[in-house]
């Protein structure tokens, strides 16, 4: 059988390893190339930020959060352009008829198209998502009423990470409700309740007091962006008068402010007195039942058998309240052991 086999020409031998030798290179373009995406991209983005950031000077963390946003999504776009591209002239290079492959895969795109709805609209919801600036990397947000941070935003999926560490992937199709709590700026809202009898202008004062020391350091100057805003007395509670306020705060910060503020303020308190009241209950006994003053020294024989006429409501003849008077009596004062 080797006898009948015959080596190709010689020049269609060296037209086969150029067209090998082309698709590899070929691919190794494409590979390196996607590399170089993937390394550099994230270098220019820090330098454009950076340059932004110095004309407009300042620290602005949302630029930096779009910019890693879009960074991503343009990144991953144009390195499976690139595969694509290089798979198209790899199959045409080795001779391949790619028209008919292009057409194919028209056809199947129009129905993946038909068939996958659900995709394409998830691609269109994300799309818009980013070119609006609704949500980026490292917000806070809230979607569909589950709250955490915001850890990736893709053209179908964004994920939360909650704060006990879960996980939330949601299709970007289905959110119907979006929330960012970090955009741009936040707040932390006070409700500081204080007990009816305090002056609430003093109340006010003192607050005020609080924020302006918490503003002089240097950890929380950096990110309260403005004095504390006390709303005034909000509403009047069961056991409370409420003061509503708030810190204006750069993104995520309203936490750490708020959480050092209420130590603070709980401290202050104890210490100027002003009380800050607890839920308590007052038992009423109705009408039947007629209050009496408790005074604190011992109280004398008549005083206990006049109280116990009232609550009992017994008249003085009775012959059970007469034997309790008799006990009464039998008791002996402090006075008499003195």
């Amino acid at each position: 059988m080797l006898r009948y086999f015959t080596l190709p020409p010689l020049d269609q031998i060296y037209s086969m390893a150029g067209h090998l030798i082309r698709i590899l290179v070929i691919l190794l373009v494409g590979w390196i190339t996607t590399r170089v995406i993937h390394h550099w991209f994230p270098r220019l983005r820090t330098r454009i930020v950076t340059q932004m950031i110095r004309r407009r000077g300042g620290h602005d963390i949302e630029l930096e959060k779009r910019a890693a946003t879009l960074s991503g999504i343009i990144r991953n776009t144009m390195a499976v352009i690139v595969w694509i591209l290089a798979i198209i002239m790899a199959l045409k290079e080795g001779g391949f008829d790619i028209g008919p492959i292009l057409a194919g895969a028209g056809v199947v795109g129009l129905a993946v198209g038909f068939g996958a709805q659900n995709l394409v609209h998830d691609v269109i919801s994300g799309m818009f998502m980013l070119l609006e600036n609704q949500i980026r990397v490292n917000d806070v947000a809230i979607l569909n009423g589950t709250g955490g941070l915001v850890e990736a935003i893709n053209l179908r999926t964004t994920v939360l990470r909650a704060q006990d560490g879960t996980v939330h992937v949601f299709r970007n199709g289905a959110i119907t409700t979006l929330s960012n709590m970090s955009h741009g700026y936040s707040y932390y809202v006070f409700d500081i309740g204080v007990a009816y009898k305090e002056d609430t202008d003093h109340v006010i004062d003192v607050l005020r007091g609080v924020a302006a020391d918490l503003m002089k350091e240097d950890a929380f100057r950096a990110v309260i962006l403005e004095p504390l805003e006390v709303l005034g007395v909000d509403k009047f509670a069961d056991s409370a008068v409420i003061i509503k306020a708030r810190f204006k705060t750069t993104p995520i910060q309203q936490w750490t402010v708020g959480r050092e503020m209420n130590r603070r303020i709980k401290k202050k308190f104890d210490e100027v007195g002003i009380e800050i009241p607890f839920p308590h209950t007052s038992i009423y006994f109705g009408e039947a039942s007629k209050p009496f003053q408790w005074q604190g020294h011992a109280p004398s024989r008549e005083h206990l058998k006049e109280m116990l006429r009232e609550i009992q409501n017994e008249k003085p003849d009775d012959a059970d309240a007469q034997n309790r008077e008799r006990d009464i009596d039998s008791v002996p004062t402090a006075s008499s052991q003195s």
